[in-house]
C-alpha cells in the first residue's frame, strides 16, 4: 500500500470510528442549534446567579478587568457565595453598559470564580421562570421534559424558544414520540402556516404533528412540500415522514412519485431518502421492509445519489439486490469513483455468488484497490460493535 493510500486508508477510518462512537440519539429531523442547553449549563455550572452588572473597571493596560454583580436571585449556590456582603459578588469579566439583567453561570476553580456563560435576560422575559421550571424537571422522565418544553417552543423570548428547540434537538425521537400524541396539533399547525417560523423548525414541528394530527393536516403538509418557499428550509424529511404517520398510504404513494422526479433537485432527492432511513430505522410499522428496499431501488437508478442508496442496502444487509447493485459496475451512467466504490464494498460484504465472482474479477484487475477497500471495512466493524 502507498504512503498516499494509507493514509486515506487511515482518515477513513478515523472518519467512521468518530461516527459511530460519538452520541447518536438526537432528533433526527432537527438541523440546527444543538449547542448547550440551559438545563445542561446548570447541570455543570458550581453557581448560576440572576442579577445585574454594575461598576465596570477595565484592567492595566487595557486587558481584562472586572465586573460586579448584583444578585437579585440564587438559582444554584454554593459554598462560595456564603458570607458574602450586599448580595455582590466580583466576577473576572469587564462587562461595560449592560443596562439589562443576566442569567449567569459560573464555575468555581481553585476558590475563584469563573463566569463561563452569560444570558441578557430580556424585560418582561420568561427566561427565568421556564429555566426554574426546567430545573424542577431535570429527574422526570424526558417525555414530561419534552412536553414542558413544548409550551416555550413559540416563546416570544428568541434565548426561551432556541433552548426549548434545542432540548428537542438532543432528544432520540423515541423520547418525544408518545408524548407527541397528546398534543394539540392545531397550535402546531398554526405554527407551521406562520410566515414568521424559522425554515429549520418544520422539520421537528411536522414530526410532531405527524402523531396528533389528522387528514386535514397531512394535506397542509403535501402542500407544503410543494411549495417552494417551504423548501428553503431543511425540514422535507420530517414534512415527508409526518405525511406518511398520519396516511401511511397516501404519503408512501406520494413520497414515492417524488423520488422517482429526477427533475427535483439534489436536496430534495436527499431528503426523500432521509426519510426511507427513518421509516426503516424508527418506524418499520408504517412501511414494510420490503417497500422501503423497492424505494431505495429507485434511487439505484440516480446515479448523483446511488453510492448512498448501495451503502444503505450494505448496511442493511439486503443481499437479494446484489445483482442490480453490482450491474451498476459496468453502465456507463454511473462510472463514477464513489459510486464503483460502494459497488465494491457491497460485494464484499454479500455473500452471493456474483458479489464473489464480481470481487474475484476486481482483485484480478486492482489487487491494490480492493485490498484497501477490505481494509476499510474491516476497520468499520470495531466500531459497529462500540
Amino acid at each position: 500500500m502507498t504512503r498516499f493510500r494509507l493514509a486515506a486508508v487511515v482518515f477513513l477510518a478515523l472518519f467512521v470510528w468518530l461516527a459511530a462512537v460519538l452520541p447518536s440519539g438526537a432528533c433526527p429531523f432537527c438541523s440546527e442549534e444543538r449547542g448547550p442547553t440551559l438545563a445542561g449549563d446548570f447541570a455543570q455550572a458550581s453557581i448560576v446567579l440572576y442579577g445585574s452588572f454594575t461598576n465596570a473597571k477595565l484592567g492595566a493596560g487595557g486587558l481584562d478587568g472586572t465586573t460586579d454583580f448584583q444578585i437579585e436571585k440564587v438559582l444554584k449556590s454554593h459554598e462560595h457565595l456564603k458570607g458574602i456582603k450586599d448580595k455582590k459578588v466580583t466576577l473576572p469579566r469587564y462587562v461595560p453598559q449592560a443596562k439589562n439583567k443576566f442569567l449567569v453561570f459560573v464555575e468555581v476553580y481553585k476558590g475563584n470564580l469563573d463566569p463561563y456563560r452569560g444570558v441578557e435576560v430580556q424585560a418582561n422575559s420568561d427566561l427565568v421562570p421556564y429555566l426554574e421550571g426546567a430545573i424542577k424537571l431535570k429527574d422526570a422522565p424526558a417525555g414530561d421534559r419534552l412536553r414542558y418544553c413544548f409550551d416555550y417552543l413559540n416563546s416570544a423570548d428568541f434565548d426561551v424558544a432556541m433552548d426549548a428547540y434545542r432540548e428537542y434537538a438532543k432528544a432520540d425521537y423515541k423520547e418525544y414520540m408518545e408524548m407527541a400524541r397528546k398534543l394539540p396539533s392545531a397550535k402546531i399547525a398554526g405554527w407551521l402556516q406562520d410566515p414568521k417560523t424559522p425554515p429549520y423548525r418544520y422539520g421537528l414541528y411536522a414530526s410532531l404533528l405527524g402523531h396528533c394530527g389528522g387528514p386535514e393536516h397531512a394535506k397542509l403538509l403535501r402542500t407544503m412540500i410543494e411549495d417552494p418557499e417551504k423548501r428553503k428550509g431543511s425540514g422535507i424529511d420530517g414534512m415527508l415522514a409526518a405525511s406518511i404517520m398520519i396516511q401511511p398510504k397516501e404519503g408512501w404513494a406520494f413520497l414515492l412519485d417524488k423520488l422517482k422526479d429526477t427533475r427535483q433537485e439534489f436536496m430534495f432527492r436527499y431528503a426523500c431518502l432521509r426519510t426511507l432511513r427513518f421509516l426503516w430505522d424508527q418506524r418499520p410499522d408504517l412501511v414494510g421492509k420490503k417497500e422501503i428496499v423497492a424505494g431505495i431501488a429507485e434511487v439505484l437508478r440516480q446515479p448523483d445519489m446511488a453510492d448512498f442508496a448501495i451503502e444503505d442496502l450494505r448496511r442493511w444487509q439486503r443481499w437479494e439486490m446484489t445483482d442490480p447493485i453490482v450491474d451498476l459496475f459496468e453502465q456507463k451512467s454511473h462510472q463514477i469513483p464513489v459510486v464503483k466504490r460502494a459497488v465494491l464494498r457491497f460485494a464484499l460484504a454479500s455473500p452471493s455468488a456474483r458479489a464473489v465472482e464480481f470481487v474475484r474479477t476486481q482483485r484480478q484487475r486492482d489487487a491494490e484497490w480492493v485490498k484497501d477497500t477490505e481494509e476499510l471495512l474491516r476497520l468499520e466493524e470495531p466500531a459497529k460493535t462500540k
